[in-house]
Order: structure tokens, then sequence, then C-alpha cells
């Protein structure tokens, strides 16, 4: 299965947009429950979901979180075939997540949002929950909770611990939080290379401008990939002897990376 990079939320309430999010290139669209939608209008946007829902252009959805009134009839929407994937926020135990897989009745998967204190420091038991198949920073709302200001160096720490619990439990690299500034490629392009050097495995998105800038950052480079490739063949040719590439000794870690980053590029 393909490794998903870039996932681009769409407001349940919009489902005149619901088509074009999907054509925008994006790996997975989620239409968004949560959020982007007000109180008011959580009857209407999940009505408008449902009704939109075709098992032919599966994407994944974002319910409301399970303290909510609108949890239960948010979770219902899970049942249906289309649904490919829940974000479930403010994620904070376990059997938060079991109750969402209970209630949609199949083995769907989960991707918990880590966005408060107590949902990070959850995190590693999260990960290792049954149905779990990857770990989202929702970093605007856990800067809140936090009372951190800063989204760069502030966050590392919180960012690398997402990295190594998801490691530990052996699930996919997690997916790093959205970028709020649409028109900036400059810093879209950064936060994604940055997510990217500590071992996030995507981003999210919140307009379709965002898709191209994320899936390059996620790429690997031409001299990425060329470097991969001396490397591998250098290997084959030394028949198991001793080999330097560019005056560097090449040993196990080396051709791991280098095998890693031809896979990324495919």
């Amino acid at each position: 299965m393909k490794l998903a990079r870039t996932y681009l939320f769409v407001p349940g309430n919009r489902p005149e947009r619901f088509s074009k999010a999907l054509s925008a290139g994006a790996d997975v669209v989620i239409l968004d429950l949560e959020d982007a939608v007000s109180p008011q209008d959580k009857d209407e946007a999940r009505r408008a979901v449902r009704e939109w829902l075709d098992p032919a252009r599966p994407v994944a959805v974002r319910i409301n979180g399970t303290q909510t009134p609108w949890f239960e009839e948010d979770a219902a929407l899970l049942r249906h075939p289309a649904v490919s994937a829940v974000l479930l926020p403010k994620a904070e135990r376990s059997e938060e997540v079991s109750s969402v897989r209970h209630r949609a009745q199949r083995p769907i998967p989960v991707l918990p949002i880590i966005e408060t204190a107590r949902g990070y420091a959850a995190a590693q038991s999260l990960a290792q929950t049954e149905g779990v198949q990857r770990l989202v920073f929702g970093s605007l709302d856990f800067q809140v909770d936090l009372g951190i200001e800063d989204d760069g160096e502030a966050l590392l720490a919180f960012r690398s611990g997402l990295v190594l619990a998801s490691r530990l439990a052996e699930i996919e690299a997690p997916v790093d939080g959205v970028t709020p500034a649409i028109d900036d490629e400059d810093r879209i392009r950064a936060e994604a290379l940055r997510a990217r050097r500590l071992g996030f495995g995507g981003k999210l998105c919140i307009h379709p401008r965002q898709i191209p800038l994320v899936q390059a950052a996620f790429r690997p480079s031409a001299e990425e990939v060329a470097w991969a490739r001396r490397v591998l063949e250098a290997v084959a040719r030394s028949g198991g002897a001793a080999v330097a590439v560019d005056g560097k000794m090449v040993d196990r870690p080396v051709i791991l990376r280098a095998e890693r980053i031809l896979a990324a590029g495919e």
C-alpha cells in the first residue's frame, strides 16, 4: 500500500467542494465534521457527508471527539464502506479508539490526533492500540493547551516524541500538523521539509495549493536519488568487500538509508 504523504481537509458543510478536493491530488481527502464546522451546522454537515459518500470514491472522515454530543451520530457514519479511515480528535485514551472501532462495526483504520498534554502523555499507548494506523500531530490545538506560542523549536521535543512512539509501536510514521499560511510557499515548503527531517511521514493540508509543495518536500531530491544509486551499485560490485562512496565508508545503516531513499522516490 502506498504511504500517504498529503491529507487534505474539506469542511463537511461544503459538499460542493468534495469532488473538487478529490481531484486536487492529495493522497487522502478528509471530510471534516469537527473544527471546520460550527456547532449549529454539525447536523447538516453530517447529513451532507452521508448523502455524498460512495464506495467508488473513498475518503477519510474527521469526527467529533468522544466527549462531544455529536460523537454517536458521527461514529455511525463510519459503518459506510466509503469511509476508508477515521481521524479521532483530542485522543487521550486507548479506550476511545476501541469505542470508535466498536461503533464502526468493522476494522476501520484510526488516526488519533494528539492535541493535548494528556494525549501526548498517552501517545505510546495510543500508538500500540489495535486499529491505529498512525498518529497525527494537532500542533495548533496542542500549542493552545500547553500555552506554547512558537511552532518551531518549542515543539521540537514533542514532534520527536511522536516519531519515537510510532517507531516503538511499529506503525507508520506520524503525520505533522497544518501550516495555516495558504499562500506563503516558502513557509509551507520549510515546515514540510522540517517534518520529513524529523521522521514524519506526511502532513495535513488545508488548501489544494499546499499539496504539491508538501509532496515535493517528502519526495527525495534528484541528488539524494543519485547518491542512493551510487551506493547500491557500489555495494553490488563489491562482492561483499568493504566499499567507499564519495570518500565515505558504506556500512549497513548507509545501505538501508539508500534503499529507503529509492523506495520513497518510487
